[in-house]
């Protein structure tokens, strides 16, 4: 019988996708590891240094094969995890060993890797907001003519309609995404700053030319598929990036949270309903019961990234000078956490999206038991076009709503506004007319239009040209 005795993070066995799991993998993090170490070699090649070409061969042979048992040893005895990795890769390398990490500091490839590893994941979470803003599209144009009950304080309002509602889950993603390109385009490698960000180490090694350490920095991004360094650093990179990445997660997470939350609430109402599977079931005690679980969890999911947000805050406010270690531990955990349970929400929105039930019978009950409260303003209109007097046409009508309103709640029973209206004497408008009015798609302004319209301004614009990310059915 197989035993499970140590803890294992539900992100990876339950939750995120494994194109997410990948990039904060260790064989991902520490290939870019030794990649960064070419580069750092390669580049004090070309800028004339005493390092040969067979030595970087010999360091681009062996850039995947790490044996992660041998650097365990090493950290072990040297305490030290960049050491480690160091020394493992010199003994696999050992013509190169001894101009591995050349004038860096740990942080040469700790930070360098790392502001790759987030640009990479939040390209990643791009694309996948950009698939649940195509289904959420699809879905709008297809319900944009539906009336449904507006709600305002989770009270009857006027009418909108299925489609416009959903654009409001849309313009969210789309504020979103508009704030993960800037943070994106802010993203820079720390290059080779030395170990308080002065390029001492390297000044020493290129005898004193300032030009060629910047130029070692161009390179190095170069190679690395970057290019911008930042231009003074501390150590590290400044922790303010890493909070304004997660703020940029927070406020996806916040707009799933908004849309999940809605439709634990329509479900609630049994007007939509997310997939539920043929065999899904929905309490292991009322057999009956059909909970929007993928909702709820989208929304368990988001809390957490939002939670997180406060690490980088956090974080960036207490560096100390050029750096402290404070901020090593926790951006193992929040970083990485943040990206996997996001990308998670976001399977499960777009696999939400792509399947929603609509129940329009239900819809039309609950718009039809409000819409002769809501159509009493237009009722009041053609009442005085028929003759009748303003404002004693207002006192009826609001006499005649409060009494339905009493029948409704004190007693249970269905609206009868239109017929205590056409009853009471010297009213100018028979049920006939009244009924008239009650045509829903009469009151839902200009919903259809500004679907289309917000589509075609704000959407389609997202999704021209952008590979949109494959997201196909997961487990729930």
């Amino acid at each position: 019988m197989e035993r499970k005795s140590v803890y294992e993070t539900p992100l990876n066995s339950r939750y995120a996708s494994k194109e997410m799991q990948e990039l904060f993998s260790p064989d991902h993090r520490y290939g870019l590891w030794r990649r960064l170490w070419v580069a750092l070699a390669e580049a004090e090649m070309e800028l004339g240094l005493h390092i040969t070409q067979e030595q970087v061969d010999q360091l681009k042979a062996h850039l995947d094969d790490i044996d992660y048992q041998r650097v365990s040893q090493l950290e072990a005895r040297t305490r030290h995890d960049v050491m480690a990795h160091v020394l493992a890769y010199g003994e696999q390398c050992p013509q190169a060993a001894g101009i591995i990490h050349l004038g860096a500091t740990s942080c040469y490839v700790t930070d360098n890797a790392d502001a790759i590893i987030l640009r990479q994941a939040l390209t990643l979470i791009r694309a996948k907001v950009v698939e649940v803003l195509r289904r959420l599209k699809d879905f709008a144009l297809q319900y944009k003519d539906l009336p449904t009950l507006g709600l305002t304080h989770l009270q009857p309002a006027q009418l909108v309609t299925v489609g416009k509602r959903a654009t409001l889950w849309m313009q969210d993603l789309v504020m979103d995404l508009a704030d993960i390109d800037h943070v994106m385009s802010t993203i820079r490698l720390l290059g080779s700053k030395g170990t308080t960000g002065t390029q001492a180490s390297f000044l020493d090694l290129f005898g004193g030319d300032g030009a060629l350490c910047d130029r070692c920095e161009a390179l190095i991004a170069q190679k690395m598929g970057m290019d911008k360094v930042y231009p003074v650093s501390g150590q590290t990179y400044p922790r303010k990036l890493d909070s304004r990445i997660l703020a940029a997660l927070s406020g996806v997470a916040q707009s799933a949270y908004k849309f999940g939350q809605d439709m634990r609430l329509l479900q609630s109402f049994h007007e939509l309903e997310e997939p539920f599977g043929k065999d899904q079931i929905g309490s292991s005690a009322m057999a009956y019961k059909r909970n929007p679980m993928r909702s709820e969890r989208i929304c368990s999911l988001a809390r957490h990234v939002m939670a997180l947000e406060s690490d980088g805050v956090m974080t960036a406010c207490t560096q100390w000078f050029e750096r402290t270690l404070d901020d090593s531990a926790n951006r193992r955990l929040s970083l990485p956490e943040a990206f996997l349970a996001l990308d998670a929400v976001l399977e499960l929105y777009a696999n939400v999206t792509a399947g929603i039930v609509v129940y329009p019978k239900m819809i039309q009950k609950h718009v039809m038991e409000n819409l002769p409260f809501m159509a009493t303003e237009n009722i009041l209109m053609e009442g005085v076009k028929g003759g009748g007097d303003r404002q004693k046409l207002h006192e009826i009508i609001r006499v005649k709503s409060h009494e339905a309103t009493l029948r409704m709640r004190g007693e249970g029973l269905d609206n009868d506004l239109l017929d205590r209206l056409a009853q009471e004497p010297g009213f100018p408008l028979d049920k006939a007319r009244l009924d008239s009015l009650l045509d829903p798609k009469l009151y839902t302004g200009r919903s259809a239009q500004q679907v289309e319209q917000f589509i075609r301004q704000e959407v389609d614009p997202c999704l021209t040209g952008e590979r949109l990310a494959q997201m196909g059915e997961i487990s729930v």
